[in-house]
């Protein structure tokens, strides 16, 4: 069996120029309890470590760098006070360097408001290795980007953009090799479930795939790091075989905001490591295309730890990205936010075009101790009071913010207001409001990974619309069914009025539905020849998006997206082409589908009960 290609980690994460030393925080040996955030690498151009310790001190991270001449340098680190949006002062998410055992001036991580270099003092040190260390004081999400020292204090990086990018590549890798692997049939970003069922579907029917995730383990949102349930029908429609890849990778237990071992990260893993034709690039996030006219190239990809760079060559690409990653630098054409009403006869969608989209959840648990247990104070900026405190013991998908935000350009921000919030509605809980329900009770999980619903929507050959689904408009090219009601969340107006801060809570509305067809044609790009997408970002407009939004029903996606990838492959043609000329060949692979079959379905889980039970096709 062919394994699946896996990068090593450098063993010297610094880059000298003269008397300059710059570390990447990412790079640290030993991570502690420090967690890798790389969900912002495209606002920031890099990832970095957070102490995500839920109000407890986090394991100190390490590393060793070399100093190839001694002397003294000034030490800069490049931090964010990630609380500064909503609060004046201080933030919580302290932390110091040390060098050697010795700290490197004051605390790190608690002022301004945005991300820069804060000044961490003056170290002396001699030629040779050097162990550097980030020591967590609070627990609070205090975060590292990369650490620079200089012998000349006036050689301060840029603070941010561009600027920041170009010196950031000149010191750490000015002549980088890139490496190059191409002859794939499908290059898959995106390792959630759209992604892992289009790899395996494509694999399965003879095609050469690569698999590119950002983070260490496969699923998205349904994995450990986000803990979102599936949604959504297999067995539905016209092709009942579509899904049963669903019951070979998804978990056995339902809900959110559970356990770990609920997502069954290790399933998904190893159905994927089991085909021989995928090649799995863990780790890895995609940071540029390369294009020849409408055609996509190559795929550029950064590793977010070593920061190796890496050109992935195919045939055929699918963007499972959720954000629309790949079409967006491929320049295909995309939406974000509801359209007017009038664009496209939609009852359900606003007189006028707005920026709103579904928002993301920070979702969280807590967990019941023998005897009492404290929390560490926390306000900082959104004021909780008996009037409207949340008293709960966990908070799943109404916890959700950012609706009415860019959901890329303000990601960090959104995320941020989540991890606020929980933290500060716990902080009363277990402070202030003197309830014994409480008392024994410690925050036993809080997601720093934020689940998001919506950003942009690439545009297909056909925009899925209201009308289809509510009207049940039939298109020969119809695929995968979609069963969820049309969903959508709206931020909860009496939580709005009660924090100046923003809305945090959502509610929802269901427009009840029966199982649908979607169009084949949904699936790929309208102007970028040989793109096709899966999951979140496929071509439909924000209010059927409340339908096809939901894993089960994204995985299906990514088994017809992998079929056709597999004809795209035999006859050597386009996406578009499949429906041109072989929609036949399409049908009669999504009848067989490319799950094993016989296995028992336990994937019935459909919430709500607001789906039409008749009426299938």
């Amino acid at each position: 069996m062919k394994k699946p290609f896996l990068l090593l980690l450098c063993l010297a994460p610094l880059w000298l120029r003269g008397a300059d030393v710059w570390v990447e925080a990412e790079s640290f040996r030993d991570k502690g309890g420090w967690v890798l955030d790389q969900q912002f690498m495209d606002l920031m151009g890099s990832p970095y470590l957070m102490a995500h310790g839920m109000g407890q001190p986090v394991a100190d991270a390490r590393t060793t760098v070399r100093f190839d001449q001694g002397g003294t340098y000034h030490v800069y680190v490049r931090t964010y006070n990630w609380t500064s949006p909503w609060h004046d002062g201080e933030g919580p998410g302290a932390f110091t360097l040390s060098v050697n055992g010795h700290r490197a001036g004051g605390t790190l991580g608690t002022a301004g408001d945005a991300w820069q270099w804060q000044p961490a003092g003056r170290v002396r040190v001699r030629a040779g290795e050097a162990t550097l260390a980030l020591h967590d004081l609070t627990g609070f999400d205090g975060r590292c980007d990369a650490i620079y020292f200089t012998t000349d204090p006036a050689t301060l990086p840029p603070a941010g953009g561009d600027a920041l990018a170009a010196f950031r590549r000149g010191k750490v890798n000015p002549t980088a090799h890139v490496a190059t692997h191409e002859g794939y049939d499908l290059v898959v970003a995106g390792g959630g479930v759209a992604g892992i069922c289009a790899a395996l579907s494509a694999a399965r029917l003879g095609c050469r795939v690569a698999l590119v995730n950002d983070r260490p383990v496969l699923g998205g949102c349904n994995s450990s790091e986000v803990r979102v349930h599936l949604g959504g029908r297999i067995e539905a429609g016209r092709y009942k075989q579509l899904g049963n890849l669903i019951k070979e990778i998804g978990p056995t237990r339902g809900g959110n905001a559970q356990p770990a071992d609920y997502y069954e990260d290790d399933k998904k893993l190893q159905a994927v490591q089991a085909e021989p034709r995928i090649t799995l690039y863990l780790n890895c996030r995609v940071t540029g295309v390369e294009m020849d006219g409408r055609h996509i190239t190559a795929l550029r990809a950064q590793h977010t730890e070593t920061g190796e760079e890496m050109r992935l060559g195919g045939s055929c690409y699918a963007d499972c990205t959720g954000d629309g990653t790949v079409g967006y630098l491929a320049g295909a054409d995309w939406r974000m936010g509801r359209e007017a009403r009038h664009e496209y006869g939609e009852a359900a969608a606003p007189p006028v075009a707005d920026s709103l989209t579904m928002g993301a959840s920070v979702q969280w648990y807590s967990v019941e101790e023998p005897r009492p247990c404290r929390f560490p104070p926390f306000r900082y900026g959104a004021d909780f009071n008996a009037g409207n405190a949340r008293r709960v013991t966990m908070g799943e998908w109404t916890w959700e913010t950012g609706m009415g935000r860019d959901q890329v350009a303000e990601a960090e921000r959104i995320r941020d207001y989540g991890l606020l919030v929980v933290y500060s509605n716990w902080s009363f809980l277990k402070n202030e409001l003197k309830d014994d329900a409480f008392a024994r009770r410690r925050l036993g999980w809080v997601a720093y990974v934020a689940g998001k619903r919506e950003s942009r929507r690439l545009l297909g050959d056909y925009v899925l619309k209201q009308d289809d689904l509510c009207k049940h408009v039939f298109h020969e090219d119809g695929s995968f069914a979609t069963t969820w009601s049309i969903d959508l969340h709206h931020p909860d107006s009496a939580n709005a009025a009660q924090f100046p801060t923003g809305s945090f809570i959502s509610v929802d509305r269901h427009i009840p539905i029966h199982p649908y067809a979607v169009p084949y044609r949904c699936l790929y790009s309208r102007n970028t020849d040989n793109l096709f997408m899966a999951g979140r970002n496929i071509s439909v407009t924000h209010v059927a998006l409340g339908t096809v939004r939901v894993m089960r029903t994204t995985g299906m996606m990514g088994e017809v997206v992998g079929m056709a990838a597999s004809l795209c492959r035999r006859y050597g043609i386009t996406p578009r082409e499949v429906y041109q000329h072989h929609l036949p060949e399409l049908q009669a692979l999504m009848r067989q589908g490319t799950g094993r079959q016989g296995l028992p379905n336990n994937q019935l889980y459909n919430e709500g009960s607001t789906l039409g039970e008749v009426g299938e096709e």
